[in-house]
Parts: structure tokens; sequence; C-alpha cells
């Protein structure tokens, strides 16, 4: 080969090798990854599309263990945990648990005490937090006190992220909200990362980012709210979340008859209405997860003015 020629041939080489090399990138960046892990007594994934950043799903894993130890009542040393075992104490929070119970709160003024964040002894009384138990319907004296201590407004706020139970008898279980606040702090944080497709599936509570193509957004399956693994409908979503609350996700059984943990507070005993489950699409996940339940408390004819106020759309099963 004649040197006037080298020249030539080596631009086009360098020029192959670069085409070459962003092939290969965008192929790496053009895969789709996954993490799963058990949190909030469910399996969750979360999956991105078109990215190669693994570290941020990892981050995502380590983000759950977080705030599980911060919201749940169960793990010794959380927030809500030495806020129940205080004996009526002022408890220093996180200034996420407070902002969290402060949301909740909200929830339990609009519905007039229908959502009640106090009732962990009547989900526990009922077996709902331990399904190894025998299944049995609760004592009714054990109920008659049980109730005497639900009533969201025993959470006093102090200021400068410290709360006090007025009543020490009083018990917190945000299992209405937390999934869905934490399912949009992951959601905030993947998108800093510069993902831009992914998946966050926190047992019924999703969060999509962004769309399939650009076009079409992802499908997301709706559960037989009657119970089963039957989809029966099917949403097409775009940055947004949905999720779904039944009567068919915990609940006992006794003589024949299901009894399940949403729970009217008035009774203490599962609200019993025509609604077998609501799924809820909001562009928050927070909002979302507490009117999925609420708006199942409610019914569709007295959930329509809540809709409204959060700007969420409701199917009712």
């Amino acid at each position: 080969m004649k040197k006037k020629q080298i020249i030539p041939f080596i631009i086009t080489l360098l020029f192959m090798i670069a085409l070459l090399t962003f092939a290969i990138l965008q192929m790496k960046q053009a895969r789709t990854i996954s993490v799963n892990g058990y949190y909030f007594n469910t399996y969750i994934t979360i999956t991105a599309y078109e990215s190669n950043d693994d570290l941020a799903l990892n981050d995502c894993l380590k983000m759950c263990e977080h705030y599980e130890n911060l919201f749940s009542r169960t793990i010794e040393g959380s927030d809500i945990y030495r806020i129940n075992n205080s004996n009526g104490n002022e408890v220093l929070v996180d200034e996420e648990t407070y902002y969290l119970l402060q949301e909740s709160i909200k929830f339990c003024e609009e519905t007039n005490g229908a959502i009640d964040i106090t009732v962990a002894d009547i989900m526990d009384l009922w077996g709902f937090t331990d399904l190894s138990k025998p299944n049995t319907l609760p004592d009714s004296s054990k109920m008659d006190e049980c109730l005497s201590h639900v009533d969201y407004r025993n959470l006093e706020f102090l200021g400068d992220c410290k709360v006090k139970l007025k009543d020490p008898a009083s018990h917190i279980d945000l299992g209405f909200i937390a999934k869905g606040y934490i399912a949009d702090k992951l959601k905030d944080y993947l998108i800093e990362r510069g993902i831009k497709k992914a998946i966050i599936s926190l047992g019924g509570n999703i969060y999509v980012i962004g769309s399939k193509t650009d076009d079409k957004g992802f499908n997301i399956g709706i559960k037989d709210p009657a119970g089963g693994s039957e989809i029966i409908d099917k949403l097409e979503v775009k940055d947004s979340s949905v999720v779904t609350s039944g009567t068919y996700e915990r609940y006992i059984e006794v003589n024949g008859k299901k009894y399940h943990h949403i729970l009217d507070t008035s009774s203490g005993y599962p609200v019993d209405n025509d609604i077998n489950g609501v799924t809820i699409i909001c562009d928050s996940s927070m909002y979302a997860d507490a009117l999925s339940t609420t708006c199942l408390i409610l019914g569709e004819d007295r959930s329509k003015e809540i809709l409204q106020k959060y700007n969420a759309k409701a199917i009712f099963y």
C-alpha cells in the first residue's frame, strides 16, 4: 500500500472503530435491568429500560430498607415503633416521618375518621398482621376496648419533628399510605439518575416512569379483586401511579366466611359494601395509595369529591 493510500485507510478504519464503539455503547445502554426484594411485607420489583445504571437500582433497594426502618410499626427502633411504645411521651422523628404523618392525618380529617391511622390494635386483634395465627373472630369485649382508643386526634404535632400520642393506648399504622410515599421517592431518585423509562412495583403499588414508546404507554394488568390470578382489566399509562386495593389482599376465613383487612373504624369489622376493589390512577403514588383504601371504604358516590381534589381517576370493581 502506498503512503498516499495509508492516510485515507487509517481515517476510514478509525471512523469504523468509532461507529462500532458507539454501537456497542448503545447496545449496552439499551438493555433492560431489574432488581427484586422483599420489603413492606410484599415482593417488590424495580425495572429500568434502556439503561445500564445498575447502581441506581441497587440504591433503590437500600432506600426501601431505609424507609422500612422508619415507617414499620413492627421493627424495633423505627419511628412508628418508638411512637407506639412511647407511653404518651413526646418522640423526635425523622422529618420524612413527620411529613408522612401530617399527610396521613389529612385523609383522616377529610373522611371524618373513616380512615384512621390509630387502627393498629384492631388489625392485630383480627390477626391481619400475623396470618399464621388461628382464624377466629375477635372477642367483643376486646374489640370495644380497642375501639375506645381509635382516634386519629390522639396524635399531636409539637413542631420540630416531635410528636406525641395523647392516649398512650393508641397505636399507629401507616399501611394505607407508606408504600405510595416510598414509590414517589424511588421515582424521583431514578429520574434524577437520568432513567427515562422504568416500572416500580411495590406489591399493588405501581409507578410508571415514561412510556413504552413515543405513542404508547406501559400496559398494567389489574387482577380480579374477588381473588385469583385472572387479569380482568388492562390500563395503558405514562408517568403515573396505579394502585389497587381489594378485599382479596388480606383476609381470614371463619366458618366459611371471609373477613378482609379493610376495616370500618366505627365497628372494628371489615367494611361491608358492594365494592370488592378500587384502582386509582394519579400522578402521586402517595395519594393513589391513600385514595385506593379511602375510596373502597367510602364507595363510589362518596368518593367523587375527594378524587376531584387530588386530580385522580378511579375504577371501582
